[in-house]
């Protein structure tokens, strides 16, 4: 199941490159910088070895446990912002790239890996101290974001942009509001990893 959803990523990530790339409005260093995209093809390697290990293993490493609460933790509000704040967006009137990419990635994959996670056995007991892994990746890409735009005037998404209705006020709110959410369900998975590792442990 696992490597079905990673091709399906891929597919759809290819697919949106692709159908850029014929209609002349693929701007690398403007797709990849989206958060979607990059934790996107993070989904594609982690579910692809996840379906590997546990084709051969019937527990994963506590590393890669940690892996998972990560983009666990980047599904679920890729698919919250996407649905609460990005859907309704009117676009510009110009090419839009096909619509079930946008699905897959913002819809289907972020349902799929949290049943994944609270359905598939195997979890190992992760560490609290885990949690500066899953928050790296996120502070790397937002100081990343604000520096660009800052130089670049593009912003990935509206609510990042300084210029907007809300100014910076309003930029910060939305940065400490989906910090929070993510942190919260990183520990609610590490919560629930530690739990069902103490339980296997003690039956075993």
């Amino acid at each position: 199941m696992r490597v079905l959803v990673g091709l399906l990523v891929l597919a759809a990530l290819v697919t949106q490159i692709t159908a850029d790339l014929l209609h002349d409005s693929f701007t690398p260093g403007e797709y990849f910088s989206y958060f979607t995209i990059e934790s996107s093809m993070m989904n594609v390697v982690v579910l692809l070895v996840g379906g590997a290990i546990a084709w051969r293993w019937h527990r994963d490493t506590e590393l890669f446990t940690s892996v998972r609460v990560a983009i666990l933790s980047y599904a679920v509000i890729t698919g919250l912002v996407y649905n609460l704040l990005l859907r309704n967006i009117p676009g510009d009137g110009g090419y839009e790239p096909p619509r079930w990419c946008n699905e897959v990635m913002h819809v289907w994959v972020p349902i799929i890996i949290l049943l994944d996670w609270l359905l598939a056995p195997g979890r190992a007991r992760v560490p609290w101290k885990r949690l500066w892994l899953v928050i790296s990746f996120p502070l790397a890409w937002l100081a990343f974001t604000m520096i660009r735009g800052a130089i670049t005037l593009w912003y990935p998404y509206p609510f990042l942009e300084p210029s907007g209705p809300g100014g910076i006020p309003s930029v910060l709110a939305y940065i400490v509001g989906i910090a929070a959410f993510i942190i919260a369900v990183a520990s609610a998975a590490i919560g629930l990893a530690r739990l069902t590792g103490r339980r296997e442990v003690a039956a075993s």
